[in-house]
């Protein structure tokens, strides 16, 4: 049995307007080298200029890892030689990075039990992207858009254990870094990606010999690689082999690691503090604006909408997922309260309907769930749906199709219920009439009823009561209707 030791470095673009020393705009999939300028083409003569934004992004982001930001930081320059880096050197963070000694805690459902565990942040540095390289048959071509973007690189100590630990951190920090708004988390189109390192050896033994897995772009890829690769090296230890030192990749086709190239020692990069650029002292104005930058994780309001409003752990964690539908929750709830719902009924209530019908409308027009803020269906007009439906004003099925005519009409609710004359209707003299007209049309299933056992009455009694509701285009109260079919079937069994 072997003891798995997985450390983390994991890059984020942060949503500068522009790179990180230079104006050129810093957007993803326009036509290639359309935003290159002499400074990320490293011409000779020209200086860079510092990104204040992306310094404050980093440090927010440091700040959310309960990482100290230090009292002085500074660029070094990284040397190396390579097509996708013009001044064939990098300008990056080595000596001070901008947060430094911070943690995140896992908290997920394990195989058997919860999982809880600190992993700590070694550091977050801040640095420039390297281009694009695109290989076609015999022939490469090279793509700078990239080349100079702000980019973040989150490093953990090696505290994780399992593919799965790590593939929690991922979407765990994913989540943070879309909750600051400092990047979109696309792992996708790049930016946000992960190299892992990964050892195995005797417990009580210290770290084995580390392996690279380079450039996993989601966090399955993360999960299954670093899996793989353990169990791997356990193959290898098992036969009295040694594990290699080197960087190695993830064929997502075949679902294994493939060398890469081998790495028995650290590469010597030749680090010197950048000329060009003076130390970074972040000052009062500075770090209050990153602190005014901060906000409710998605942990941490997690937590919150299980104690406060009420919600089982799958349905918070849903909801939190994405800010702008847990802001559009907690809004639509207050509006529900305001109009004298208790707030435990409103959340139940607002929650039902979001994680189903809007959900479905917001995929069925193709907008993913961060676009809710912009929908027809505000949080006022969810909340006013809602506050009908407890009230007994519009039965479930026309609440839904209420629902899809706010999204189609942009009217509110109260308005299309009394244009469609979907208000619920509650006479038990007008209901009875209906489950009469019902009666005399199926008389033989009431007959049935009446000898059924009491399982296949219930069936029968949900048939006659669907037919009541046919009748009145689902206007009948189901609690009336029910009771006046049952009073024509016979005593209750």
């Amino acid at each position: 049995m072997y003891q798995s030791f997985i450390g983390l470095e994991v890059h984020i673009h942060l949503l500068t307007r522009t790179k990180v020393f230079c104006n050129c705009a810093s957007s993803f999939g326009d036509e290639p080298n359309a935003h290159v300028c002499p400074v990320c083409m490293g011409y000779p003569g020209v200086l860079p200029s510092l990104n204040i934004e992306a310094m404050r992004m980093g440090c927010t982001v440091a700040r959310s890892l309960n990482c100290t930001i230090p009292d002085r930081t500074w660029f070094e320059r990284k040397q190396y030689f390579y097509p996708d880096m013009p001044k064939n050197y990098q300008i990056s963070q080595f000596a001070s990075p901008l947060g430094q000694k911070g943690c995140m805690d896992l908290e997920g459902n394990g195989k058997t039990t919860p999982l809880k565990k600190r992993v700590r942040i070694k550091e977050c540095h801040l640095e420039e992207d390297a281009g694009k390289m695109i290989h076609l048959g015999r022939a490469s071509l090279l793509d700078y858009n990239r080349a100079g973007v702000s980019l973040l690189e989150i490093v953990t100590e090696p505290d994780m254990e399992t593919g799965e630990e790590a593939e929690l951190f991922i979407r765990q920090l994913r989540r943070m870094v879309r909750y600051l708004g400092v990047c979109d988390g696309n792992m996708e189109e790049g930016s946000l990606r992960a190299d892992a390192n990964v050892s195995i050896n005797f417990p009580g033994k210290g770290l084995g010999k580390k392996v690279e897995i380079k450039n996993l772009n989601s966090s399955r890829f993360v999960r299954l690689g670093l899996n793989y690769e353990i169990a791997r090296q356990g193959v290898l230890l098992d036969a009295g082999k040694e594990v290699i030192q080197e960087t190695r990749l993830w064929n997502e086709n075949r679902d294994q690691t493939e060398p890469m190239r081998t790495k028995e020692n650290a590469q010597d990069y030749r680090y010197f503090p950048e000329p060009d650029l003076p130390v970074f002292a972040p000052d009062a104005a500075f770090l209050a604006s990153v602190e005014a930058s901060l906000v409710e994780l998605p942990q941490e309001r997690i937590s919150r909408f299980m104690a406060e409003y009420g919600l089982s752990a799958e349905y918070a964690d849903l909801i939190c997922d994405e800010k702008a539908e847990a802001d559009y929750f907690e809004e639509a709830v207050g509006q529900a309260v305001k109009q004298g719902l208790e707030k435990s009924d409103a959340a139940s209530r607002i929650n039902n309907r979001l994680v189903s019908d809007i959900r479905h409308i917001l995929s069925r027009e193709g907008l993913p769930v961060s676009a809710i803020a912009g929908v027809r269906i505000t949080p006022r007009r969810l909340a006013s749906l809602v506050v009908l439906s407890a009230r007994g004003k519009v039965s479930g099925k026309n609440a839904k199709q209420t629902l899809e005519a706010v999204m189609a009409e942009d009217k509110d609710p109260e308005d299309i219920i009394r244009e469609r004359g979907w208000d619920l209707l509650t006479d038990p003299r007008q209901i009875a009439r209906e489950v009469q007209g019902v009666y005399e049309a199926e008389g033989p299933i009431f007959e049935e009823a009446r000898g059924a056992n009491p399982k296949r009455r219930r069936t029968l009694t949900a048939y006659l009561v669907g037919k009541v509701l046919e009748r009145t285009a689902g206007r009948a109260d189901p609690g009336i209707a029910g009771e006046q079919v049952e009073r024509l079937i016979g005593t209750p069994l």
